[in-house]
């Protein structure tokens, strides 16, 4: 998702069928006009073509050239095509440039459209349309990504209008559905992260969700209304699971089913006749998660930086894990960290466990790294794309499963891991012996290149493969056969083109070949020649019809095997589905152990309480990124925001200090080791205590909207409003500079009130920082709110970040030490001392232009005359007139001797 306009993928103009225009491209536009907003890749031979707008939009997207193929109403036709062997590669460049793609393959056989007449056009239609959120091709998907479709479900009434999600990862099945409201539905939609999110048409226009649709960007796709019917939504769940009734799974709201029913017919649109193993719609309820509204996540830096990297980001380091199920089950807890204490404990007793059985835990992550995506694979056989190498991921899931249940044998695990441990014992064994028997060592690619059945598992494909690949020793067995029954020792069975396999033995033989009515019954006479005799035998027909069509019995053969090993596995699909998420649950669990040994994270205490004590705390991201460029140690610090003594609410620290003192650094830590904490993780501090945050708030940095008219203090100001708007006392809000960008006055005034307000209204705990030093009066007012501080040292004019937080306020920003440090013209830097030393001491703004009148370095830039040096350093003058390379050394001693002189002995 991103910031940009949503895009639609359509010709330039609308295309009829007119007059002169060939069959092939009436047929063209037929299948065009039924999917104008995808691009359209048509099957011709080797080739996926496009034409007109398509084929304008496609060279410009993909770099490649474009041609012309006949004329259309008097105009050339814009025409380009990618190899098919290649589509891959061009559809994930097009999906990711947010174009949707509507393949049209051809549905017989070029020869069959012969027999019909020379201008027959070969039957051809479109088998799937690929969207960002419905494409399953392994090389089209990132393995430690979720895909996510998600669609919108909204019932208009009274006295608002209710709200659902559900979203869908057709790559491996999930499907979850959740309540929401107008307030929670940005956060909601980016807690999830779609690549792509359907709503009906209306909604889509609808000014009030506008803000929405604008911050998701062109993941955004409008679709008819009738996906989204409620009414309906019962029966098109039935049907499409193939039950009579969905009331099974639970009673969803009028919203709920909306969304599902949009998600379900979005899968029927896109995928055609094929339909993917999806799990029954299961809901999350409304507050299990942590809220973070997407202003949040993106200051945060959760899965991606705010470039779009995932290096840099919190996911990228803290993740350990060995298989791509497991990185996407990490992902997905880390933008949904959880709000139950008793889940949230279930899951650091599984860290535990794996944290205290090292050798256990090392044994299970050699076993994992030997799993491959078993879900992508399931659902790729399921909507016949997948090939041998997907049946192979099974049996390597199976097995490593098998291994690792011996592993856990007899353990007493907790609660998570060991309904994890039952999962993978509950996979079928019966199928995985099958898979294991079956398949060889080594398998391609694609089903069609054959060779991916084991020898031994099926008598007729092995004598199959015996005929094609070792027809003459075949032949030459018969042949010794022949020989010992009639002992002719120069009896032959030779080969020509004409009579194919025959038999041969000299002319004075001819009488044992055919002088009994048994040998004229077996020998058949095929040609006489001058000094031999050919026959045949019923056998050797049969053998030689065999031998020709050897290749294709044996591909027919094994289509026909992987084909019912495909319908086992989908059979089977709850249970592999099952236990790939088990799989995935001891993979996250062992990973964030090691994390933790590695890392030196502990466990956090998680209760109901409003507690937020850290001691010695880290920032998980910068703290590595230290160590590897520098290898210094990052500055550990506490915080403590619990509430004191008979207190009921949490406190609020007031943090001063410079810039480049570490606030934001500070600031930041603690919202993500309170992120870390209730997903579950061990944290980077000595000792954590959190009571649970319900929603956290955080607001580090500033950037302008212009796409939006907005410039960043109204960006600051809009996303200020959204925090005091939200914020309850159960909250965790991270504020940082609030009101910098207007003048002074305004943006003091705003700030005093919104920390009075997070006082007295909301109760949070939280952190504010500020370069305002008059709000550090705010102490003796607000009973909560406590002065902290970045400490520094001032060291022969220069300052130094120790980066160490400690109780009490600052009385200075150590700004005009930071702007030298950042490398200011030493004039700019000097001029600015000067002035600060004057504002100090109580300069009002009426006196601004003596301060103008001054400052003769802004009247010299003005002239662009370079600086003259001051008259006073005339030592400092000689010094520099001197060139020590154009100097003898004898007239270097003597300019020596004249510096001292100038500086009364003193150099």
């Amino acid at each position: 998702m991103n910031d940009e306009t949503p895009t639609r993928t359509t010709a330039a103009t609308p295309l009829t069928v007119t007059v002169g225009a060939t069959p092939m491209i009436e047929q063209f536009i037929e299948i065009k006009a039924a999917n104008p907003d995808s691009l359209l890749f048509y099957r011709m031979g080797d080739f996926y073509e496009m034409f007109f707008g398509d084929a304008e939009t496609a060279s410009r997207a993909l770099g490649i050239t474009l041609t012309k193929r006949g004329k259309y109403d008097g105009r050339d036709i814009p025409m380009c095509g990618v190899p098919v062997h290649a589509a891959d590669d061009y559809l994930q460049k097009l999906i990711g440039l947010g174009h949707r793609v509507a393949v049209c393959e051809q549905m017989e056989d070029p020869a069959e459209a012969k027999k019909r007449g020379s201008k027959s056009v070969v039957k051809r239609d479109v088998i799937r349309l690929v969207t960002p959120g419905t494409i399953t091709e392994d090389r089209l998907l990132a393995p430690s990504e979720s895909n996510y479709l998600m669609a919108l479900g909204r019932v208009k009434d009274s006295p608002q209008d209710a709200y659902a999600l559900a979203w869908i990862d057709i790559s491996t099945g999930a499907f979850r559905v959740c309540e929401t409201d107008a307030e929670r539905l940005a956060s909601d939609i980016f807690r999830v992260a779609p690549k792509e999110l359907i709503v009906a048409d209306p909604v889509f226009h609808d000014p009030d969700l506008r803000p929405v649709f604008d911050m998701v960007g062109r993941a955004v796709s409008p679709q008819p209304p009738s996906l989204f019917d409620s009414a309906s939504a019962p029966g098109r769940i039935a049907r499409f699971y193939d039950v009579a009734t969905p009331d099974s799974f639970g009673t969803f709201s009028r919203a709920e089913l909306s969304a599902i029913s949009g998600a379900i017919a979005y899968v029927e649109k896109t995928q055609k006749a094929e339909r993917p193993p999806l799990e029954r719609p299961e809901r999350e309820q409304a507050g299990s998660s942590l809220f973070i509204d997407p202003a949040t996540r993106a200051n945060l830096e959760l899965l991606r930086t705010t470039s779009g990297n995932r290096d840099g980001s919190l996911f990228k380091a803290i993740d350990r894990t060995v298989t791509g199920a497991g990185a996407r089950l990490l992902a997905d807890r880390l933008m949904a960290p959880l709000t139950s204490p008793d889940a949230i404990v279930a899951r650091l007793d599984a860290v535990s466990f794996c944290g205290a059985e090292p050798k256990l835990c090392e044994g299970l992550r050699a076993a994992l790294k030997r799993v491959a995506d078993m879900p992508r694979a399931l659902s790729r056989l399921a909507l016949n794309r997948g090939g041998p190498r997907d049946l192979g991921a099974l049996t390597a899931g199976f097995a490593a499963a098998t291994e690792i249940a011996q592993l856990l044998d007899g353990a007493v695990l907790p609660a998570e891991l060991d309904d994890a441990r039952s999962a993978i014992r509950a996979l079928p064994k019966n199928f995985a012996d099958h898979l294991a028997r079956s398949l060889a060592d080594e398998l391609p690619l694609l089903k069609r290149d054959g060779g991916f059945l084991r020898p031994g598992y099926h008598g007729e494909l092995d004598e199959m493969r015996a005929l094609r690949d070792q027809s003459r020793k075949v032949i030459a067995g018969l042949e010794r056969g022949l020989i010992e029954e009639t002992g002719i020792r120069s009896l032959k069975i030779r080969h020509n083109n004409v009579l194919g396999y025959y038999i041969e033995v000299t002319a004075n033989h001819r009488d044992i070949m055919n002088g009994t009515d048994a040998a004229k019954a077996r020998f058949i006479h095929r040609q006489t020649m001058a000094n031999a005799m050919r026959f045949t035998t019923t056998e050797l027909a049969e053998l030689e019809t065999k031998i020709a069509n050897a290749a294709d019995r044996a591909l027919s053969i094994e289509l026909a095997a992987f084909e019912q090993l495909v319908a086992e596995a989908v059979s089977h699909a709850g249970a592999i589905r099952a236990g790939a998420a088990a799989l995935a649950v001891f993979d996250v669990s062992s990973s964030l152990a090691v994390l933790a040994s590695t890392e030196n994270y502990t466990r956090p205490i998680v209760d109901d309480s409003l507690a937020f004590c850290i001691e010695r705390g880290r920032h998980p991201v910068v703290e590595q990124a230290l160590r590897r460029a520098t290898e210094s140690a990052f500055v550990a610090n506490d915080a403590d925001l619990s509430p004191e003594g008979n207190a009921k609410y949490g406190a609020i620290w007031l943090l001063t200090g410079p810039n480049m003192g570490g606030k934001s650094t500070f600031l930041r830590q603690n919202a993500l080791i309170a992120i870390l904490a209730q997903m579950g993780s061990f944290v980077p501090a000595t000792k954590a205590h959190i009571g649970v945050v319900d929603r956290l708030f955080s607001r580090v940095g500033a950037s302008d909207d212009l796409a939006r008219g907005r410039s960043t203090f109204m960006v600051e100001m809009v996303e200020t409003a959204a925090i005091l708007n939200q914020a309850s006392e159960r909250s965790l809000v991270i504020l940082d500079e609030i009101g910098r960008g207007t003048s002074t006055f305004d943006g003091l005034s705003i700030a005093w009130a919104a920390v009075e307000y997070l006082h007295e209204k909301n109760r949070s705990r939280a952190i504010f920082a500020t370069h305002f030093h008059e709000m550090t009066a705010l102490s003796v007012k607000l009973s909560r709110l406590h002065n902290v501080t970045m400490r520094v040292k001032e060291w022969e004019g220069d300052v130094v970040f120790l980066h160490e937080v400690g109780m009490g306020a600052a009385d200075r920003s150590y700004g005009v030490q930071v702007a030298r440090l950042a490398g200011l013209p030493d004039a700019v830097v000097e001029r600015a001392r000067a002035v600060l030393d004057q504002l100090e001491q109580g300069e009002q703004s009426g006196k601004a232009d003596r301060l103008v009148d001054d400052l003769p370095l802004f009247s010299a830039v003005a002239r662009k005359e370079p600086p003259q040096p001051k008259k006073t350093d005339a030592l400092g003058a000689a010094l520099s007139a001197i060139n020590p390379d154009e100097m003898t050394p004898r007239e270097a001693l003597d300019a020596l001797y004249r510096l001292k002189t100038m500086g009364d002995g003193k150099i």
